[in-house]
């Protein structure tokens, strides 16, 4: 059997050791459009719960990690000068040209046939009995057979760009500055002993305002943006004591969310997708290269479980790949709205309250506090010095009437009633309701239908930008999170 794949990052190299490690009489030949020791990029992340079956699968990662990498425990959240860590969130990461070396050692060390400065089309590859496209969310395989495997894009209206620093954070950092023009964010964490990667995040009002939006994004990759480079040293000079950024191809973007409703056809060849080719979720909530080394593990698997019968092994490929990617991409889509509304939130709220904010966007306060009950513990107490009362027993005001804590059994009377939108294309016609209820003197707003992630998004609007009652009606909420987070004043069950 012969095995193409077109793309030498992390997810085809593991593949290609993968492969030839469980079957050594399969050819498999790796295709990368770069030089060996070429990388865009700095750091790489990995959360230590998600890397138990890739350290299964080969240990190339975990040795790789152990002698280069760097490991911590703790988040950190830096706001209005305070520093709030939460830990039980062990991570960690390495230089990606690192990674990417000793991959590359791996798999020719196993057999496998690497060809740098090499692009390919699937006319090139006529030859080989499978074709795996792990060429990037760009994938010229992938778009070459559209429709066949029904992709599609969201992309976020924050942009993000991508740096490195010669400041050295602990673990995993998120700065959060209001500069001259806006707002902008940080995630930062370290990679090596003299680097840490700097991703920067923004909203467009504020890039737009702060005059970055003149670089030419056309450009031959390469390039980075210095005029951006030079004012966000300047907006977050005090938190990295003066260090200077790092680029490497850095330049603005949107990030885009991908799906693919199949990832293998055998039509006009045996065709399947791996890594960003097929899937994305953005970088607050999974590391890519996670993901695509994670469908190695499926594929290679598949292969030596269905031998001589490509059909099957292709379709048991997706059947085992894809729940995880699902789960993924739905915890990514309500982080990567908060972080195109972290304006709001960095205005909003006090440090504490904006950290539980942050940490809780897709966990409840009973999985948070089991990562760190003194976080949790310290963000109930903040609460209650301020309300006198636990969040779901502090009484609420509107309108001149009382209620007596956050979980009524019904809404209270006289709310105008909101239902949100199944997915994010029909928030404009649903905040524009919002808008109309409290124009016409709705001191409550009760949201409800939809999904979860509009829901909140809908309260959010109601109380952060309308200054109303925000009343949840949703059963699957957990509501003291939902409270403590400033997401909503009330919940209602039914």
């Amino acid at each position: 059997m012969r095995v193409a794949v077109a793309g030498g990052g992390p997810g085809g190299l593991f593949l290609a050791s993968l492969i030839r490690k469980r079957d050594p009489s399969i050819e498999v030949t790796v295709f990368e459009r770069n030089r060996a020791d070429d990388t865009f990029g700095f750091g790489v992340v990995f959360s230590d719960r998600t890397l138990a079956a890739i350290h299964e699968a080969d240990p190339v990662l975990r040795e790789a990690l152990d002698a280069h990498g760097r490991h911590w425990d703790a988040i950190e959240v830096r706001l209005k000068g305070e520093r709030i860590r939460c830990g039980g969130n062990g991570m960690a990461a390495i230089v990606r040209r690192t990674l990417l070396g000793l991959l590359q050692e791996r798999a020719r060390g196993l057999g496998a046939d690497l060809r740098f400065s090499t692009e390919v089309g699937l006319a090139d590859l006529r030859g080989y009995d499978l074709v795996v496209a792990a060429d990037g969310t760009g994938s010229r395989i992938r778009t070459a057979l559209e429709p066949a495997f029904g992709s599609t894009v969201d992309t976020a209206t924050a942009k993000f760009i991508w740096f490195g620093t010669d400041y050295l954070f602990d673990g995993l950092t998120f700065v959060h500055e209001r500069g001259p023009h806006g707002v902008f964010a940080v995630h930062g964490y370290p990679i090596s002993r003299e680097v840490s990667t700097f991703i920067v995040e923004t909203d467009e009002a504020s890039w737009r305002a702060a005059g970055l939006d003149e670089f030419d994004v056309t450009a031959p990759p390469g390039s980075s943006d210095e005029k951006t480079r030079a004012y966000l040293e300047e907006v977050f000079a005090e938190q990295i004591e003066g260090h200077k950024l790092l680029v490497n191809n850095s330049r603005w973007a949107n990030f885009r969310t991908r799906r693919t409703a199949r990832w293998t056809t055998l039509e006009p060849q045996p065709v399947v997708l791996l890594g960003d080719a097929a899937h994305t979720a953005h970088f607050s909530v999974g590391s890519g290269t996670k993901m695509a080394m994670e469908d190695a593990i499926a594929l290679a698997g598949a292969l030596a479980a269905h031998p001589g019968d490509l059909p099957a092994a292709l379709a048991a490929y997706e059947a085992a790949a894809r729940p995880s990617v699902d789960a993924i991409q739905a915890s990514a889509r309500p982080s990567l709205s908060w972080w195109e509304h972290f304006g709001r939130y960095h205005d909003a709220f006090e440090p504490w309250q904006f950290a539980y904010h942050f940490l809780s966007r897709s966990i409840t306060d009973a999985r948070l506090a089991r990562r760190d009950p003194a976080f949790v513990a310290a963000t109930h107490r903040a609460w209650v010095q301020r309300y006198g009362a636990e969040p779901l027993d502090t009484p609420l005001e509107v309108g001149g009437t009382t209620l007596p804590n956050r979980r009524p059994e019904r809404v209270p009377d006289g709310a105008a009633w909101v239902e949100a939108p199944a997915d994010e294309s029909g928030l404009p016609a649903a905040t524009a309701r919002v808008r109309e209820a409290v124009e016409g003197g709705a001191q409550l707003v009760a949201v409800h239908g939809g999904a979860a992630f509009t829901r909140t998004l809908l309260c959010e609007e109601v109380r952060l930008v309308h200054g109303r009652t925000a009343v949840l009606v949703d059963p699957q909420a957990d509501a003291l999170t939902v409270v403590l987070s400033g997401r909503a004043d009330l919940v209602v069950a039914g």
